[in-house]
C-alpha cells in the first residue's frame, strides 16, 4: 500500500513536488485554502480582461522544459511559448530609454550606442555569466542544502572569489554609464536582494535575461499553472481547494497528518509548500526549528504594491515588460532593505501583456500590471495605495509621451495585507527569502524538519530559492529527499524483519 502524502499549499513548488511524488507511487492529495490553485501565481479575470496576479517574468525556459521532460511530455503538450522580441524598456530620466532586445547581438549594440566599448566588456561579462549559469544548473541549484560540501565542486572552487565579491562591484569595475548599470543590476533583483549583497556568482542572472531571453505563455503564466495541474491529476494526484489547513498534527515527534476546516486527515507524510513561517505556526511551539527572533533576522525579498487595470483604449510607446528607472535605484532599495518605509520616489515596472497577446484584453483595449517593490511589513492602506498609484500613473504619462488616467475603465490593487491574508506570507513579503551570501543553499531554512519526523517543506523560502524556476526545482529536491527516506524505511524494515 502507497504511503500517503498530504501538501499544504498549490503554488509552483507544491505542484511540482506533487508530480514527482504522484510518478514514485505515492498516495499525493493537495490542500490549498484559497477557490483556486497556484499560489501566488492565481490569476485575475474582469470584464474581459485577463491578469496574472503574481509573477509575470517568464525566464530560464530550459528549467521549466527540463521539468516536463521529466514526466516524458514537453512545454508544448501545456501551453504555447512565445519568445518577446523585443524583450523590454528600460525607461530613465530626461525621457531616454533603452530598449532590450531578443538577440545578444542586438543588446551588444545597443550597449555600444550607449557607451563606446562597452559591447567588448558586455561579451567577456556574458561569457562569465553562461559559464556560471551552466555550473548553477549542473552542480548547484539541484542540491537539497543539507551539506556545505554541496558547494564545494572543481569549478566553485574555482570561483570562489565571486562568492565574495558581489554584481554591483564586478559591474561597475567594466561599466561606468548609469543606465547600462542599471540594466545589468536588475536581474538580479528577482533573487530578493540588492545588487551590493548579491555574490558576484549570481551573474548568471545576465544570461538567463540577456543570453536565454524572455518569454510568454500565451494567455499568461497562470497557462503554466493550468499545466502542471493537467499533469498532476494525470498522474493521479488529488486537488481541494477552500481547504484550510489549520494544524499539522504530531505525535511522538513524528507527524500523523493535517486538521483540514476542523477535520483531521491521517497522512504518513506532510510536505508544507505553503510560507515555511506559517507553516511552523502550524506546530506546537516545541516542534519549530525556527525562532521568531531567527525569522525577525532574515532578509527577506521585498513585498510589492500591485495594481491590475484596464484601460479603454490601446497605449502607445510602451512594450510587453517596462522598466521605469527614472528616480534613483538606491535610494529605493535604502527604503526597502536598510530604513524600511514608503519610498518618496519608487522605481516601479509595468507590463501589457494584451500588447503581444491580444487575448487577454477586450479588442481596442489594454490590461496594465503595475508593481512598485516594497518593504515587508510596512503600514498599508487604501489612501496609501491610491496615493502611489497616482504617484506612478502620472510619471508614467510623462515618461511614455500620452494621457491615460481618463481612460482606466477600472484598477483592483494587491498589497502588504492582501499577501498575509490571501498567502499568510511573512510580513507580507511577495518573493520570499533574500539570497544573499549568508542565506544562499545549506544556510536557507531546511528541507526536512530536524524535529518531526516525516515533515517536509518546500517553495521559495527553503532552497535553491525566489522564484519560478527555483521553486520548481525545490519541488524536485523535496520530492528526492522523500524518496531515500521511504526508501531507508524500507530497507530497515527488510532488516528487521
Amino acid at each position: 500500500m502507497s504511503k500517503k502524502i498530504s501538501i499544504i499549499g498549490s503554488g509552483f513548488s507544491s505542484l511540482s513536488a506533487s508530480c514527482y511524488l504522484a510518478q514514485l507511487g505515492y498516495d499525493v492529495t493537495i490542500y490549498e485554502k484559497n477557490s483556486t490553485i497556484g499560489g501566488r501565481a492565481r490569476q485575475l479575470k474582469r470584464d474581459g480582461f485577463t491578469f496574472d496576479i503574481g509573477p509575470s517574468w517568464y525566464w530560464m525556459p530550459d528549467i521549466f522544459e527540463s521539468f516536463f521532460n521529466d514526466f516524458d511530455t514537453t512545454v508544448s503538450d501545456f501551453y504555447t511559448l512565445d519568445k518577446l522580441s523585443p524583450a523590454y524598456k528600460v525607461f530613465f530620466k530626461n525621457h531616454e530609454s533603452i530598449i532590450i532586445e531578443d538577440t545578444l547581438d542586438k543588446i551588444y549594440n545597443a550597449f555600444e550606442a550607449e557607451e563606446k566599448g562597452s559591447s567588448e566588456k558586455l561579451k567577456k561579462f556574458i561569457t562569465t555569466a553562461q559559464n556560471n549559469y551552466q555550473i548553477a544548473i549542473k552542480n548547484l541549484v539541484y542540491r537539497p542544502g543539507v551539506s556545505p560540501l554541496e558547494l564545494v565542486t572543481k569549478e566553485t572552487i574555482q570561483r570562489l572569489g565571486q562568492f565574495f565579491s558581489t554584481i554591483s562591484k564586478e559591474v561597475r569595475k567594466e561599466f561606468k554609464n548609469e543606465k547600462l548599470i542599471q540594466i545589468l543590476e536588475f536581474p538580479v533583483l528577482f533573487l530578493g536582494a540588492k545588487p551590493s549583497n548579491t555574490p558576484a556568482f549570481y551573474s548568471f542572472m545576465n544570461y538567463a535575461d540577456f543570453g536565454l531571453g524572455t518569454w510568454h505563455p500565451k494567455g499568461g503564466m497562470y497557462q503554466v499553472i493550468l499545466g502542471i495541474e493537467k499533469l498532476a491529476r494525470s498522474l493521479g494526484v488529488k486537488i481541494q481547494t477552500n481547504a484550510v489547513v489549520e494544524k499539522i498534527l504530531v505525535k511522538h515527534q513524528k507527524t500523523t497528518g493535517i486538521q483540514v476546516n476542523s477535520e483531521e486527515i491521517n497522512s504518513d507524510i506532510v510536505l508544507c509548500g505553503a510560507d515555511y513561517h506559517h507553516g511552523e505556526t502550524l506546530l506546537d511551539p516545541e516542534y519549530r526549528q525556527y525562532s521568531e527572533k531567527y525569522w525577525d533576522s532574515r532578509t527577506f525579498a521585498p513585498s510589492s504594491l500591485l495594481f491590475y487595470v484596464g484601460f479603454d483604449k490601446k497605449l502607445n510607446n510602451v512594450n510587453h515588460h517596462n522598466l521605469f528607472f527614472d528616480t534613483d535605484f538606491d535610494t529605493h532599495a535604502v527604503d526597502i532593505y536598510d530604513q524600511p518605509k514608503w519610498p518618496e520616489k519608487p522605481l516601479f515596472y509595468a507590463n501589457f501583456t494584451s500588447l503581444t497577446d491580444s487575448g487577454t484584453a477586450p479588442d481596442g483595449q489594454e490590461n496594465g500590471f503595475f508593481l512598485i517593490p516594497l518593504a515587508p511589513g510596512l503600514e498599508d492602506n487604501d489612501e496609501l495605495r491610491e496615493i502611489y498609484f497616482d504617484k506612478i500613473i502620472t510619471r508614467f504619462e510623462n515618461l511614455t509621451n500620452q494621457n491615460v488616467k481618463n481612460n482606466i475603465i477600472f484598477k483592483e490593487s494587491f498589497c502588504v495585507n492582501d499577501f498575509i491574508e490571501e498567502y499568510n506570507s511573512y510580513k507580507g513579503n511577495a518573493y520570499g527569502m533574500a539570497n544573499t551570501l549568508l542565506q544562499t543553499a545549506f544556510l536557507r531554512p531546511k528541507l526536512k524538519s530536524k524535529k518531526v519526523k516525516n515533515l517536509f517543506f518546500t517553495g521559495q523560502l527553503t532552497v535553491p530559492g525566489p522564484g519560478v524556476p527555483p521553486s520548481l526545482i525545490s519541488g524536485k529536491l523535496v520530492a528526492g529527499l522523500i524518496e531515500a527516506q521511504y526508501k531507508e524505511t524500507k530497507e530497515l524494515k527488510l532488516i528487521t524483519t
